[in-house]
């Protein structure tokens, strides 16, 4: 059904295929979690960028959530869709940034999975936290909030089951 959308959508095929690699990500970091909900897990990760059929923007996550509203999805999925963008962004650097003046930063097991699969994943390549480091110091002035969000999402969801 997803995948039907985000071609009903004109989504681009790259961002299809990123899709459903940050949905196969996402079930290997929710194979930790006994009490993530993997159906929405699966519907937020093939979702999370179908913003880009309108904008490649950092908007695109709003515009996401607007079409899957569209589509019935319930707020979980929205929200899924809107907070997935890094490690999500503050209140503060919303309005910065020039998106609503709200928090975009994921709140529940499934937001924060889907968000932290993303940032594995450059398309369809594995990549690791030192890359998205990388990309966060090149796309903003002071990234120091967001680095250290980063790597609490990373040290909660990953770093965790790593040491066991």
């Amino acid at each position: 059904m997803e995948l039907k959308i985000l071609k009903q959508e004109e989504t681009p095929e790259n961002v299809i295929e990123h899709s459903k690699a940050v949905y196969k990500k996402a079930m290997v970091i929710a194979a930790n979690f006994k009490n993530a909900d993997k159906d929405l897990i699966k519907k937020g990760a093939l979702l999370h960028d179908i913003g880009r059929s309108k904008t490649h923007g950092i908007n695109h996550a709003v515009e996401g959530a607007k079409i899957v509203k569209q589509y019935g999805y319930p707020e979980e999925v929205q929200n899924i869709v809107e907070r997935h963008i890094g490690a999500g962004i503050t209140e503060e650097e919303s309005v910065k940034l020039g998106l609503p003046k709200k928090s975009y930063i994921p709140q529940t097991i499934e937001e924060k999975i889907v968000a932290h699969a993303d940032n594995l994943l450059s398309g369809t390549k594995d990549v690791d936290i030192d890359f998205d480091i990388a990309k966060w110091k090149r796309k903003i002035d002071k990234p120091e909030e967001n680095i250290k969000r980063l790597i609490e999402l990373d040290n909660e969801l990953i770093k965790a089951f790593e040491d066991d």
